[in-house]
């Protein structure tokens, strides 16, 4: 019989935010497939958790793929995480995922945080329809391009940004989007916490005023 391989979401940043059930998997599984080891095991060492791990992340993928697919078929059972939040979710998690269930492995989710459902949840904007866009491209014309389209769409918008780009990232929604009002949450969970709701360019002026820091989920209301 083939192994299982479980699909585990991991904390976004506060490490008290990993389920019960997310642990038992990670303690049970032969294997664990990270993105990034040293990230995996700086979480791994917080709950004395001593599974071998192996890296599978965007540069590795089509090697180390048909190595963890040979695993599972020979009956070994592997957690897939990513350095956090839900795999598959803007990571090459898919491709694992989507190989196994091909292969006739059973796939089973054990979900919990996710930066897309953190913010929407805190934003106080309308949730009931959204579309998570992750991260829009790097090249400054083609990121003006996606988001003219998306504001056709006439729904919420969440959108993912690092530290490099958040401010030409917020260039561009300003010029798309004017002075509509966008949240913007920065180290959600973290200790240094901010959700804050203004016009793009406000957001612009105040980081570039305090400098740019962490991981940045923008929600953009319809």
């Amino acid at each position: 019989m083939s192994g299982t391989l479980y699909v585990v979401a991991t904390p976004i940043g506060n490490l008290e935010d990993i389920t019960l059930r997310g642990l038992r998997i990670l303690k049970e599984v032969d294997v664990i497939a990270c993105e990034d080891t040293r990230r995996t095991r700086a979480l791994l060492a917080h709950f004395d958790i001593h599974t071998p791990t192996v890296s599978y992340f965007e540069h590795n993928k089509l090697a180390r793929g048909p190595q963890l697919l040979r695993q599972l078929a020979e009956g070994r059972s592997i957690a897939l995480v990513t350095d956090a939040g839900t795999p598959g979710i803007s990571d090459p998690g898919f491709m694992l995922v989507r190989d196994a269930r091909a292969a006739g492995i059973p796939v089973v989710p054990v979900p919990g945080p996710a930066a897309v459902a953190a913010i929407l949840s805190a934003a106080g904007v309308p949730a009931d329809r959204f579309v998570f866009e992750g991260f829009l491209p790097i090249k400054p014309g083609r990121r003006v391009n996606r988001l003219t389209a998306l504001r056709e769409l006439d729904t919420t918008l969440v959108l993912y940004e690092s530290p490099h780009r958040i401010l030409a990232t917020l260039e561009a929604i300003a010029a798309v989007f004017g002075e509509r009002e966008i949240v913007v949450g920065r180290e959600l969970t973290k200790q240094f916490e901010e959700i804050v709701r203004a016009p793009a360019a406000a957001h612009h002026a105040r980081l570039t005023a305090a400098g740019v820091r962490g991981e940045f989920t923008v929600v953009i209301p319809s």
